[in-house]
């Protein structure tokens, strides 16, 4: 998918925790779940929402990775969360310890200002 005609409107970092049944699978196998479970979801909602994967276990022991879901709308976001929750990926080999949507730059748009850029 290009960046270039992705248009997002809806960011959701979504914190998650491994459990020990995903721990226990080699590191082969995890690809692979990855691969056959995981990934075909992605694919399928490829042209209105992308992921972003972030590892955070060596900074805290409330989470192991955060999820970065990037949506067109919050439909598309919907859409993916149920494809999600019917998987093992949901809550059997990893917890959902909290889900937190955001909006970029909302307060600025509102306000009809230019964002502030770093």
């Amino acid at each position: 998918m290009s960046d270039q005609t992705f248009n997002s409107k809806l960011t959701v970092f979504m914190l998650v925790k491994t459990s020990p049944e995903w721990l226990a699978l080699s590191i082969d196998e995890r690809f692979a779940r990855l691969r056959e479970v995981f990934e075909p979801i992605l694919r399928r909602h490829a042209d209105s929402v992308k992921l972003r994967f972030y590892d955070a276990e060596f900074y805290t022991t409330r989470i192991t990775d955060l999820w970065v879901w990037e949506a067109s709308d919050h439909h598309a976001y919907e859409c993916v969360v149920e494809a999600l929750r019917e998987t093992a990926f949901w809550d059997r080999w990893f917890a959902i310890v909290e889900i937190i949507p955001a909006v970029e730059n909302a307060y600025a748009t509102h306000y009809g200002r230019a964002p502030l850029a770093a």
